[in-house]
């Protein structure tokens, strides 16, 4: 005798479930739009998973986000890009839970794996300064080059930071930047002579002959007068790194440890360079404390009684 199945609750299609969520991202939490792509690109693999699992959204359990770590891991992702994605997940899983598509809040019950707190790569002075040294007069677009290094190293921009910034953000006769950080909060970071006079010398000679007759509001741009985007920043730090005999992979990121590794070297207090980087908490900024080699030979010369 055939029994009647009883008809699947009909799921509400996963893009404009996304859709939303996304939207609620950039417009309500006011996130960049790099780190809504991020989102997007996470949640991309994550529904993937689902579908192969047949899993409905409002159905979504512990073991499905379980299963879908343990694929990560067998792909041979690091701890910390298991960790972005499962931040991803939970995230999402609140909202749905905030819009009544999942019946419980399981974000709250599935634990974030423990990560160590990695040393971040910090490069001496000298090497920072033949970096800045790189880009050779003679070249194209050597006035733009200048003044993006010397502006990375100056405040501590995050790439995204740099891609968004604005002409009007940047006050050349007072030196400072009104950065736009995460979360859309603004931060005023001053800003030293040498990426001053770069910056002001790229403006006033190279920036118009890029921009032609074109109207771009972007401090900086790429040859075609667009905005220089986030990977030709890479590219561009890649390549006067190598120039400079910098062996290891040194990228913007890179100069933003330099930055606030050498202020604190230098005697800058925590909290202050906690403002300039823009982090939320403080904890975050301590990664920075380590001491490094040279001034633990200091400390030791000049204090042990038997140097």
């Amino acid at each position: 005798m055939l029994v009647a199945q009883k008809p699947a609750r009909k799921a509400e299609e996963p893009a404009p479930l996304v859709k939303r969520f996304l939207d609620y991202l950039f417009i309500e939490c006011g996130l960049a739009g790099s780190t809504v792509t991020a989102y997007q690109r996470d949640l991309r693999e994550f529904w993937k998973h689902l579908g192969q699992r047949e899993v409905d959204p409002g159905d979504t359990s512990i073991d499905d986000v379980q299963q879908y770590l343990i694929c990560l891991q067998r792909r041979g992702l690091g701890l910390v890009s298991i960790a972005r994605h499962l931040a991803t997940i939970k995230v999402f899983l609140r909202y749905l839970f905030a819009e009544r598509v999942l019946r419980r809040d399981i974000a709250s019950l599935i634990e974030s794996p423990k990560r160590w707190r990695t040393i971040p790569r910090v490069f001496q002075y000298p090497q920072i300064e033949a970096l800045l040294d790189g880009p050779d007069p003679c070249e194209e677009f050597y006035l733009r080059d200048r003044a993006l290094l010397e502006l990375l190293y100056a405040t501590g921009m995050r790439v995204s930071e740099a891609v968004d910034l604005q002409l009007d953000q940047i006050n050349l006769d007072l030196g400072y930047v009104r950065c736009i950080g995460k979360g859309r909060k603004e931060r005023i970071i001053p800003v030293g002579r040498p990426a001053i006079e770069a910056v002001r010398e790229y403006v006033r000679i190279l920036r118009p002959r890029l921009l032609g007759n074109r109207h771009a509001t972007a401090l900086f741009l790429s040859r075609t007068g667009r905005t220089l985007d986030r990977s030709n920043m890479w590219r561009l730090v890649r390549k006067y790194a190598a120039a400079a005999g910098i062996e290891n992979r040194l990228s913007p990121h890179t100069l933003r440890h330099c930055f606030a590794t050498h202020l604190l070297a230098g005697g800058a207090d925590l909290r202050i360079v906690q403002e300039l980087l823009g982090h939320a908490n403080v904890t975050t900024t301590q990664v920075y404390t380590h001491v490094d080699e040279v001034q633990l030979k200091h400390v030791h010369r000049k204090y042990h009684p038997r140097p």
